[in-house]
């Protein structure tokens, strides 16, 4: 029986794609293990192949890959609705219905036996992850910003913003701020227009948009306290690496005056942060009972760029140790190559101090 967690109790989860957990059994061929893998990934397919294919074997094409991602979907919140509490977290893959905004496949999307086959899936979807006490995200890619001097940048921002929180909604989460903690989190995007063009252009996006929208501090324009800016219209989202390389080097810890007020943004929902850490290769041989230390690293030759970058797993118990002291007031995404096997050794390692509710 699924144990279910109450709604203030902390979470943490993996983002998008899913490592099979086990070890691929000796007997099994390479082809029987990318397969496995395969059926619980969403996949898709380029403008530029349905075009290809012509019409009917191009909306054939498309239905078959809609028809895997929404299995597949169901199969990861299945996955994750079977976790522990603390793990029940999951940043939704974009790409769930290929090319949705794009004008070649609009009316391959208009079809009234396709339409009603993605409305039954993710609707069952949203109640399954509902039922399963899982918290569900999405992050559009970096092309979807409010802040853009270039007319047809936004009006694709706009349109993609909108896209996501249609699949939302579909799902169920709708009607009204952050339902059921369900966000979709973006970037500011360029330094000039910035923040006040977001704030301007935030009103041309769907209300149901609006109500979703969530935007996160980056490493170099967007601070946190730029972004914070924002703080009395969306949800910020706070991202410790980020923050770490922008600071050259500041771990925020949970008493930060900051983050009473990203708390406060979130207006009583509980709210989402993203953890990472740099590359193993990177930091070879460092202690992983010790934070990095920027500007020593950055004195022995490394860059920002070189710090930035993801790990595989969340090698740094001394961060994971921050992660801890973070839950107690946020949930957590863990954005590392790795995905499940990172976030669920991450939960390992943090859960003794970090879910003191996992029994309820």
């Amino acid at each position: 029986m699924t144990r279910s967690a109450p709604p203030d109790a902390p979470r943490l989860g993996f983002c998008c794609k899913f490592i099979p957990v086990e070890a691929p059994d000796p007997g099994t061929t390479l082809k029987a293990a990318r397969e496995a893998a395969m059926a619980m990934n969403v996949t898709t397919v380029t403008m530029a192949h349905l075009r290809r294919l012509g019409p009917p074997a191009g909306r054939e094409k498309l239905v078959e890959v809609v028809t895997h991602n929404l299995a597949a979907l169901a199969r990861q919140i299945a996955w994750v609705a079977g976790r522990p509490p603390l793990e029940r977290l999951l940043r939704l893959a974009s790409g769930i219905l290929p090319g949705y905004t794009h004008p070649e496949v609009r009316g391959f999307y208009a079809d009234p036996d396709l339409r009603r086959a993605i409305e039954a899936g993710l609707a069952a979807v949203g109640e399954a992850a509902r039922a399963g006490g899982v918290r569900l995200s999405m992050h559009p890619g970096p092309f979807c910003i409010l802040a853009s001097r270039n007319p047809a940048a936004l009006q694709n921002g706009i349109a993609e913003l909108d896209y996501h929180a249609e699949v939302m909604t579909l799902m169920g989460y709708h009607g009204g701020w952050h339902p059921h903690g369900a966000h979709v989190n973006i970037h500011v995007g360029a330094r000039d227009p910035g923040i006040d063009a977001f704030r301007q252009n935030l009103a041309a996006v769907s209300q149901a948009a609006r109500d979703l929208v969530t935007v996160e501090n980056d490493e170099s324009a967007f601070g946190l306290e730029e972004v914070l800016r924002l703080a009395d219209v969306v949800p910020v989202v706070l991202d410790l690496h980020h923050h770490w390389i922008q600071s050259r080097g500041a771990y925020i810890e949970p008493d930060d005056p900051l983050v009473a007020r990203v708390q406060e943004s979130w207006r009583g929902v509980r709210p989402v942060g993203h953890v990472s850490v740099s590359r193993e290769d990177v930091l070879a041989g460092h202690d992983p009972d010790r934070l990095p230390d920027f500007a020593a690293l950055v004195a022995a030759g490394l860059t920002g760029r070189d710090l930035a970058a993801h790990s595989d797993l969340m090698w740094n118990r001394a961060l994971n140790n921050l992660v801890a002291r973070h839950l107690a007031w946020c949930d957590i995404e863990v954005e590392a190559k790795h995905k499940n096997l990172a976030s669920t050794a991450l939960a390992g390692q943090v859960g003794a101090r970090a879910l003191p509710l996992a029994a309820a």
